[in-house]
């Protein structure tokens, strides 16, 4: 098979979603691999390494979406890389369908084969593909809090940990998945009074085994959401429902009732975001203030540290296009049950059914498709 990797357009973007490790890995399979120039620069990763590997330097995207099988990507396509996609091709990235109904139409009248990294899942339940960006994501969402928290950036002038005789700042994190775990662990850390919600309650019970003593583990509802909001310094939206548009649990009314110069930063925003107030913000513009408190809403955070999370990516995403390429995509996702939870849309229909009801569309289950 043909792999293509694509240079990533998306602002600020810097990751890229193969290593020179992965291409030798897909020259021992037998397969062709089509790199665009500059596709690493931004993650530390120079043309020459890729070569050296075994990768073909290619100029001009629009040849490698013309001759590759298999578009291997970081994230979702933007409108000039929808274009250049085919009937039957297979993209394999983040897509984040369920908030962008744009996307979703352009996929399905290309007739393209689109696996989602976030919802790949294993029998057990576990992200693999999503879980090592949600680990940077979530650890990062405590120090862009701490950082907007300073008054010259518009926040309230509270230091994450205090100091002896001055409280520390009150972090409180909605959702306690693997963003929630790593953002409660490292706000933990500096010192902070943590409160960590989430509707599990055995999910719950584990993360008050592990954390530190001063995390605070609560069942999440409407009046512990709304009190929790109302001492919040750093608000972190960190709930993820796999494929679906994520739901609103803070209101704006909410926000209204948090401290002046408090900072939510949504980590959510990639599903719609959980705060009724959020829209999505990019790096080279990050931050806005809706009734005095700051939103941080970046939708490809990880992006920030590029290298680290490029080497993260490609340590979990590599072996599965491997089963991609190696099989096709009939015979990977009846091979790999997690796959076909990670196909989105194919040939002209959708295959995820949280993505069919967040666009009110007809569900084909995968094997149907595959059969089509």
């Amino acid at each position: 098979m043909v792999i293509g990797v694509p240079k990533e357009i998306k602002e600020a973007e810097n990751r890229v979603a193969i290593i020179p490790a992965g291409v030798k890995a897909m020259r021992a399979h037998g397969h062709r691999v089509l790199v665009q120039r500059g596709a690493g620069d931004g993650s530390g990763l120079p043309d020459e390494a890729y070569v050296k590997a075994g990768a073909e330097l290619v100029g001009d995207p629009s040849a490698i979406y013309g001759e590759a099988d298999l578009i291997y990507k970081v994230k979702e396509p933007i409108y000039p890389e929808c274009e250049m996609l085919r009937e039957g091709q297979i993209l394999f990235t983040f897509l984040h369908l369920a908030p962008m109904s744009e996307l979703t139409k352009r996929l399905l009248a290309r007739r393209v084969v689109a696996m989602a990294y976030e919802t790949v899942e294993t029998p057990d339940g576990r992200k693999p593909l999503l879980e090592p960006m949600s680990e940077i994501a979530g650890r990062m969402a405590i120090h862009i809090g701490a950082y907007y928290l300073a008054t010259p950036y518009g926040g309230r002038g509270v230091l994450i940990g205090g100091v002896p005789g001055v409280p520390p700042a009150t972090v409180v994190i909605l959702g306690g998945g693997t963003v929630g775990a790593n953002a409660a662990k490292v706000a933990a850390g500096m010192g902070a009074w943590v409160y960590l919600l989430d509707v599990d309650q055995a999910r719950m019970r584990h993360l008050d085994e592990i954390l530190p003593e001063n995390v605070t583990t609560l069942i999440s509802n409407q009046m512990s959401v709304e009190e929790c909001a109302r001492r919040a310094d750093i608000l972190i939206g960190a709930v993820y429902i796999s494929g679906a548009r994520t739901p609103k649990l803070v209101t704006r009314e909410m926000v209204t009732l948090m401290k002046p110069g408090s900072v939510i930063v949504d980590v959510a925003i990639d599903q719609g975001g959980c705060i009724e107030t959020s829209h999505s913000t990019s790096h080279s513009d990050p931050v806005y203030v809706v009734d005095g408190i700051l939103h941080y809403c970046v939708a490809n955070m990880p992006g920030a540290f590029a290298r680290t999370s490029t080497f993260a990516l490609t340590n979990v995403t590599l072996p599965y296009v491997l089963r991609l390429a190696d099989s096709g995509w009939r015979r990977a996702i009846l091979e790999y049950p997690e796959l076909s939870l990670g196909l989105n849309v194919a040939l002209g229909h959708v295959t995820h059914p949280a993505v069919a009801d967040a666009h009110g569309l007809a569900y084909l289950p995968p094997l149907e498709a595959a059969k089509g």
